[in-house]
Formats: structure tokens, sequence, C-alpha cells
């Protein structure tokens, strides 16, 4: 986990966020569990997105990240994904050499161009959907939008649940949601908090 104190203090402070959106644009997924095309993997990408905007009472980013403010501007995000080729995502296995750094994240934050509407902007970057572990791995990433300097990254392995493609890969957000608001929120403000 990546976390700069002083900047994640004044998110603390901060009433507004930023949502922009699910980046899979360095995901791998087992082959096993998505026999899909293209056109296909791409419709899932943007229903995984609008779950979280359309039941925003199920997948509720307000209340895990403490923020009466959620503006959200999915359009970088939802050109991105589509510059996501099948090929690139697919893997018979997810091995170790798949993962990502803390270090590696923290340089692609510095790296992308996020609207500043506010301070701050949060987006989750999927690592991996392994359907073989039945683990979706999930990055959290919040970003000072005007410096560019990573405020946090963590990454969180849930597990899916439900029917179908949509629902079951979905429950990993819902259950990364819950989990902030029920734990890892209240860890991230026991860092930072004077003794």
């Amino acid at each position: 986990m990546y976390l700069n104190p002083s900047l994640f203090t004044e998110f603390l402070d901060a009433k507004e966020i930023l949502w922009l959106g699910i980046d899979f644009t360095k995901a791998k997924f087992t082959r096993k569990g998505f026999e899909l095309t293209q056109d296909a993997l791409r419709m899932y990408f943007n229903e995984w997105n609008m779950l979280i905007i359309s039941d925003q009472k199920k997948y509720d980013i307000r209340m895990s990240f403490r923020k009466p403010v959620m503006s959200y501007d999915l359009s970088r995000t939802t050109k991105i994904n589509k510059s996501v080729k099948i090929g690139n995502v697919l893997c018979s296995n997810i091995g170790i050499e798949a993962m990502l750094t803390e270090e590696g994240i923290c340089e692609y934050v510095r790296q992308i161009d996020v609207p500043q509407q506010h301070r701050f902007a949060l987006f989750f970057l999927v690592e991996s959907f392994d359907s073989i572990s039945k683990t979706g791995s999930v990055w959290v990433v919040i970003s000072e939008t005007a410096t560019r300097e990573p405020v946090l990254c963590e990454k969180f392995l849930k597990v899916p649940g439900g029917f179908g493609t949509k629902s079951y890969w979905g429950r990993v957000f819902y259950n990364l949601l819950y989990d902030i608001k029920s734990y890892a929120f209240y860890r991230w403000e026991n860092l930072v908090k004077p003794m």
C-alpha cells in the first residue's frame, strides 16, 4: 500500500471527490470463464462502470469514502477501456509476473490526464479477474488532480458472486466498497492520525 500522509490528511477534510470509473487497461483475465468476443468484453467494461452510477444505493462510493459531494466523469476511462484488446487481456492462468506494484501504479497515476473538477479524484484499476481462484484483484487509487500526485493506492482481493458475468464480477466492486466503508477507511484514517 502507498499512502501520502499529508495529502491524505487534506483528502479527509475535502467534501468533494471526482469518480473516474473502473480502468481495465492493465487487467488480466483467465481464459476459462471469459470466452468472449472483443465487443462483448468492451460491453462488460461499460456495464461494470455503469453499475456504480446506476445503482448508487448498492455501490455507494460517497458513503465508502465519506464524501457528501461525488462528481462523475467517465470520459477518460471509457476512451482508454476501448483500446484494450482481448488478446492482451486473456491468459491461461494469472501468475505473479502479471501482478502490478505500488511503484508502477504511482507512476501510472503521474502520467494520466485527469479532469480537475475537484481537487481529488478516485478510480479503480483492475489487476485481474481470475475465474480459477475465484478472485478479483482491484487497486483503489486516489490522486490529486492538479499535480497528478498519488494520494493512496492499495490492492484489494475480493470474491465474485451471483449469476451471469456482469453480476458475478460486479460483486467484486460491491464487496470492495463494503470493505472500504466498514474497515479500510478507518485503517487509513488511523495511519495519519497524530499520535
